[in-house]
């Protein structure tokens, strides 16, 4: 059923009622073959229309239900869950369509709709692009927060952009990452949304132990307007000088504190011997303290010391 509708959307894109989001997707600087590649579609602005063609096809009320295509209330009856919409078939690593992500023409609120949950469709367990990335030569997965992202990074030659499913990232989806790769490049959005979905998942990929760095976005919002203003070549710098994801936190953890105040100093350096504490071999976090005491001026020694007193109270 979802490779008939993902066959009927984009079909639909091509007719003259999905001419403005083919217009859509071109101001987005998407060119055919890429339209092509992620299989883009349409779905029209009648509210029963894929509901009437599948069941034209012979699927039963039932089915379209189960799929996750159709909605159903008192009021209105069946009807289309998509409507008006840009469509993103989502893809397993199979290259099976499991389920749709939907962005509205206009002003519709919301702006993105995913399909439910469904017998196929586990939002926590698949990643949007991994059908394509996980043949990648590249020798990590960059992960992004949006469909668009992917698209931007994949025309670009980065066919190792992957994202997940408008949810914040899951414990599921670092071990399907964990299965094609030992690196993971965050490429989130650089609002304070991005860095907060950031620091939810460095610790979840550390622990299913993959090395994580951070993509410096600035002064852009997220990969797309990036390539589109700067290029890929300049991306690929980025890639090149991405930040170590230790160090990102403890940089996010110093805007919490007053540096020039000796008492909002001294508290951050106790905050960072607290984190140091959750390295648990020795080689590694000596490392790290050494690395902080170089970049926050603090005597190595003295920064040790306090690591130790913390360790000694946690029994580390």
């Amino acid at each position: 059923i979802n490779k008939m509708a993902a066959n009927y959307f984009y079909y639909q894109l091509r007719t003259e009622s999905g001419a403005q989001a083919m217009q859509y997707l071109k101001s987005r600087q998407l060119d055919d073959e890429t339209i092509k590649r992620f299989a883009l579609g349409y779905s029209s602005k009648y509210s029963d229309d894929l509901f009437r063609y599948l069941k034209m096809k012979g699927y039963s009320e039932e089915m379209i239900i189960k799929a996750g295509l159709v909605n159903v209330d008192e009021k209105h009856g069946v009807y289309d869950k998509f409507w008006n919409r840009v469509m993103f078939p989502i893809m397993d690593v199979n290259n099976r369509v499991i389920g749709f992500g939907g962005r509205v023409m206009g002003d519709g609120k919301p702006k993105y709709l995913n399909s439910p949950e469904t017998l196929i469709f586990d939002k926590s367990r698949n990643l949007y692009g991994l059908n394509f990335a996980r043949s990648t030569k590249k020798p990590q997965l960059l992960l992004c927060e949006g469909y668009m992202d992917v698209i931007a990074l994949h025309q670009a030659g980065f066919d190792n952009a992957v994202a997940s499913l408008g949810t914040a990232l899951t414990s599921g989806h670092a071990n399907l990452l964990k299965r094609y790769t030992k690196n993971v490049y965050l490429t989130y959005d650089s609002d304070g949304a991005g860095v907060k979905a950031a620091l939810r998942a460095i610790p979840i990929l550390k622990e299913v132990g993959i090395t994580t760095k951070v993509i410096n976005m600035k002064p852009y919002k997220d990969p797309d307007e990036f390539i589109k203003a700067l290029g890929a070549e300049e991306y690929q710098k980025r890639i090149d000088t991405a930040e170590n994801s230790f160090m990102f936190e403890i940089r996010i953890l110093e805007q919490q504190y007053d540096m020039h105040d000796p008492e909002s100093k001294t508290k951050f350096y106790n905050a960072v011997a607290e984190k140091l504490c959750t390295f648990g071999e020795k080689l590694e976090r000596d490392n790290y303290i050494a690395a902080v005491a170089d970049k926050y001026m603090i005597g190595i020694e003295d920064l040790r010391r306090l690591v130790n007193q913390y360790g000694a109270k946690i029994g580390m």
